[in-house]
């Protein structure tokens, strides 16, 4: 079904170098994506002056498509074998394109407002549709580079960072940049910042393509039918707690992603806010990087993360019982209470991220040891869909909160402010719940064996059931 290099088959560990490449992966695929994620919004409908209505539609519809693309794109690297292995030749083609179009995303013509919404549909969907074509050999990469499940937790740990990296430095950056470089043009801003992000793109993928290589490979013919493919997949349990567990997080992180930004200016009143909370989000992840693997190599997958959503759960609580607070003075500078838990909230929910790409692999995995196939790239393909839906949920719902609270930027009433604060909380805590529920269906044990023999020798989804 496989073979295996010597060296693999004896658990060889991964060395700095390629942890460090498969990591900048994320971040040079995630960064357009995590700028587009918390600004795109904000842009369309401040700078260039869209309806909320439209652009929230535009979201969606832009990122469902992704649906039905995600699984081709899946197809693809499943039927792929060049010299450069199955999924390297995506790296090395996407890289100087998806940098290209993500600062076209950004630079919306003067025109009239129906060509703006076409032009801003057309290059949303395409930095998607690179996107994809990128990060699903990305995700599909990691099950081929070892079958060592401590190996692949620090992995995940390396994409954790290159992911809160790209958030970071996408969320922290962005606007004192698009303040510096427009010198109050913000539209030239816009279009000098994502110039310094698309270039950093590019270097964080030819990393990963230059230093990340394949040690699995799968013998199965690359034609095979994909009905009874799409079939097997959706019957492998593993695989679809994954799919849902990632949804409902990237359906959550879109939310407040989008909405964040109104909350620290409009509801908590502190505009000063947004540099500093959707980088917290960021420096969660990275902690979060750090930390998950050990904890969830001692608890497991389902403990670990039902664990982490209950302390998640219980600081987001908090957060809304001191929203409105007085500042506590810290060295003379006035700093709001909800930033404790705000950034604790994030630590704890970031722990699920680690876990997410760790499943994402295990599911494969799975998959073999119930079908006698692997399919990287069509199971890999799912999660991205999962991602992506997730992330056009969730923008969506962040654009349609403001078009139900009647959101005007140039007077934003009480009313307006009651109801972005409401969604806020609640939506967020209502998917956590749902999470934690999702999770307790994962089918394998903490106590895995590691040999690529044992792996193969699963045939019952009842055994080894998680504690």
């Amino acid at each position: 079904m496989r073979s295996v290099s010597e060296g693999a088959a004896q658990g060889r560990r991964l060395s700095f170098l390629e942890r460090f490449s498969y990591g900048s992966g994320d971040l040079g695929y995630s960064l357009a994506y995590n700028v587009a994620g918390a600004f795109l919004l904000f842009y369309y409908t401040d700078v260039v002056r869209l309806p909320a209505e439209a652009v929230g539609t535009i979201f969606l519809v832009a990122r469902l498509l992704d649906a039905v693309i995600d699984p081709l794109v899946g197809i693809a690297v499943d039927k792929t074998r060049t010299r450069w292995g199955r999924t390297r030749p995506y790296f090395l083609f996407t890289a100087v394109p998806y940098a290209l179009i993500f600062i076209a995303v950004f630079h919306v013509p003067d025109a009239a407002q129906g060509v703006q919404l076409a032009y801003a549909f057309i290059t949303f969907k395409l930095l998607g549709i690179l996107m994809s074509v990128g990060s699903i050999p990305y995700t599909a990469l990691m099950p081929m580079m070892t079958l060592d499940t401590k190996e692949r937790l620090k992995l995940g740990g390396a994409r954790s960072v290159g992911t809160s990296v790209s958030v970071i430095l996408g969320t922290a950056a962005t606007m004192p940049l698009v303040a510096w470089l427009g010198a109050g043009d913000t539209q030239r801003g816009f279009t000098y910042t994502t110039l310094a992000f698309a270039a950093i793109s590019m270097i964080a993928v030819f990393l990963l393509f230059r230093n990340c290589r394949e040690r699995f490979e799968d013998d199965a013919s690359p034609s095979f039918r994909v009905l009874p493919a799409v079939g097997q997949m959706v019957r492998n349990r593993a695989w679809l707690v994954c799919f849902g567990f990632c949804l409902l997080y990237f359906v959550r992180f879109g939310a407040m992603l989008g909405l964040t930004i109104f909350f620290a200016k409009d509801v908590i009143g502190k505009p000063w806010l947004i540099p500093v909370m959707l980088p917290m989000v960021s420096g969660g992840l990275l902690i979060a990087a750090f930390i998950a693997p050990p904890i969830l190599s001692r608890t497991g997958l389902r403990a670990g993360c039902v664990g982490s959503i209950a302390i998640s759960l219980a600081l987001f609580a908090g957060m809304a019982m001191i929203d409105g607070a007085p500042d506590w003075q810290i060295a003379g500078i006035g700093v709001p209470p909800l930033l404790l838990p705000y950034f604790l909230f994030s630590v704890a929910t970031s722990v699920t991220i680690t876990a997410i790409f760790t499943m994402a692999a295990e599911s494969v995995d799975y998959h073999q040891s119930k079908h006698g196939v692997r399919y990287e790239g069509l199971l890999s393909s799912g999660i991205s869909v999962s991602t992506k839906v997730g992330m056009a949920i969730g923008s969506a719902a962040a654009a349609y909160v403001l078009a139900f609270a009647a959101y005007d930027p140039a007077n934003v009433t009480d009313a307006s402010r009651a109801d972005i604060r409401m969604a806020y909380y609640a939506v967020p805590a209502a998917l956590l719940v749902l999470q934690a529920v999702v999770i307790l269906f994962w089918p394998m044990d903490r106590n895995r064996l590691q040999s690529p023999a044992a792996r193969t020798a699963w045939n019952d989804p009842g055994e080894g059931e998680m504690q």
